[in-house]
């Protein structure tokens, strides 16, 4: 096992995780609210540290991450568990197993390994995704460092739940990250997923005061998070507070886990989200989940189609040196 970083040792045996913004106080014996962090002795653990449940080449485009190194490939991991506990989570076999099974899957997979496999199938950055990647910190850290001397990239799909120090200490080897904005309701946050709507606000807000290139999404439920009102309050949020240039991403909900009983999203909600993104200032607002129209990038000077997607494939890119090639309008991103 290796010691987890970021805790601090309190009265007696109990620890102080202080990694995510549930600051658990975990006593002898227990874990984390994340189900793999452990207390041994008065010391926390990382029960997940070179054990990826879940590794795959994914194209860049799935996480969803459109204005970073578009049409690459990342190398994409996971381990078990998760620091929220959504009911729709659509990868909760996963996530939620150490909670819910009490059982932690995994194949042994040094940092070492990871860059050496994503380097062999050609991929430009490696993914710390399907789960949460700030509950295996440690050996995302390890391996991002790893990443970078070998001169490729790294990027963390999110629940945007992180701590602001331990951001701070992975920032030099963070190149992006799609974060999850569930919601823009305090009541969602803490009955959909078991967490607080300001720590996500936050820790968004450092992630854009740290310089990393972020994109959004939010997960559509009809009946939970659906209403003009508050697509219109998510868009002003990421044009005042993180600006125009940052992608908006709605995507479609398909029902899974413990929300059963809320419908399919139907395309005139994503549709209606997007027209309010744009119509409130944002550059780039895409409809996910459901190929089409909605996934290609526009220039947001000429209105041009820069680059036209269906699903994960890339079918026409007018982008050079990181401008449209129509109007020389420089398109915001990473490696565009």
């Amino acid at each position: 096992m290796t010691e987890a970083l970021f805790y601090e040792k309190l009265e007696g045996t109990k620890v102080h995780c202080s990694l995510c913004r549930h600051h658990c106080h975990i006593a002898e014996g227990k874990r984390g609210l994340c189900g793999v962090r452990e207390n041994k002795n008065g010391v926390l653990y990382t029960l997940v540290y070179g054990l990826p449940c879940s590794f795959h080449v994914d194209p860049i485009e799935k996480k969803p991450l459109f204005h970073f190194f578009p049409g690459s490939r990342a190398f994409s991991i996971a381990t078990a568990g998760c620091n929220f506990r959504c009911r729709h989570c659509q990868n909760h076999e996963i996530s939620q197993m150490p909670r819910d099974e009490g059982h932690i899957p995994g194949q042994k997979m040094s940092p070492a390994e990871v860059v050496e496999r994503a380097e062999k199938a050609g991929c430009k950055s490696i993914s710390y995704t399907y789960t949460e990647p700030t509950i295996f910190y440690e050996y995302a850290l390890d391996t991002a460092k790893l990443a970078k001397e070998k001169g490729m990239y790294n990027n963390f799909v999110t629940n945007g739940y992180i701590e602001e120090e331990p951001l701070k200490t992975i920032r030099h080897y963070l190149d992006g990250a799609n974060i999850d904005l569930k919601s823009f309701n305090r009541d969602f946050y803490r009955k959909v997923c078991g967490a607080e709507l300001q720590g996500v606000i936050d820790t968004i807000k450092t992630y854009k005061a740290l310089g990393i290139w972020i994109e959004l999404t939010t997960l559509v439920i009809p009946g939970h998070n659906d209403s003009d009102d508050e697509f219109r309050a998510i868009a002003q949020f990421i044009k005042n507070d993180l600006g125009v240039e940052t992608p908006w991403h709605v995507s479609a909900f398909f029902p899974a886990y413990k929300l059963l009983d809320a419908p399919r999203t139907p395309e005139k909600t994503l549709k209606s989200a997007r027209e309010i993104g744009l119509a409130e200032g944002l550059r780039y607002v895409y409809e996910g989940n459901v190929p089409g129209a909605g996934e290609n990038t526009s220039c947001w000077c000429c209105g041009k189609t820069v680059v036209k997607r269906y699903g994960y494939t890339i079918s026409e890119y007018s982008i050079k040196d990181g401008a449209c090639t129509f109007c020389n309008a420089a398109i915001d991103g990473v490696g565009m």
